[in-house]
């Protein structure tokens, strides 16, 4: 590319791309910061299965999203070292990036023989006031102090 198409393509590029995003379409963002679990056990009311679990798991988030959360994991272990699953659901109450409301999250964790996967997903229009319409994935990291981190990748429909 020559200088000349190089310096057109800055000129004009912008403004191309720039029309292929419809007016009030909603953007992509991405937020962190860290936040404080408070995991509780609960009864398991599982006489016949003592390998399944539950428990309270109430959160404190500081960053982008600032607020609190409430909710539940369930939990399986299984007889192999190492492998284990759980499934979560919390809400949690509070802002993202200065959006005020409430939404919910739905966790699927599972350990196969010590290799880990975690998905973490926005439940469907659980978002309300200035969530509402927000979707996305939440990204957990634990360091090895202990401190719980996360990434939180979102969209949000524009304001009406």
């Amino acid at each position: 590319m020559n200088l000349r198409t190089a310096t057109l393509f800055a000129v004009l590029a912008p403004a191309a791309f720039a029309q292929q995003i419809p007016k009030g379409a909603p953007m992509s963002h991405q937020t962190t910061g860290s936040f404080e679990p408070n995991v509780k056990p609960l009864p398991a009311d599982f006489a016949n299965a003592p390998n399944l679990g539950r428990m309270t798991i109430n959160k404190t988030l500081h960053g982008g999203i600032e607020g609190t959360s409430v909710g539940q994991m369930l939990t399986a272990m299984s007889e192999t070292k190492g492998s284990a699953g759980y499934v979560a659901v919390e809400t949690i109450t509070g802002s993202v990036d200065g959006h005020k409301g409430t939404f919910s999250l739905i966790h699927l964790g599972l350990m196969d023989r010590g290799k880990p996967s975690l998905t973490v997903t926005v439940v469907p229009d659980s978002g309300t006031a200035e969530l509402t319409g927000l979707t996305g994935t939440f990204t957990i990291d634990i360091a090895p102090d202990g401190k719980h981190t996360y990434t939180f990748a979102y969209t949000l429909p524009p304001a009406p």
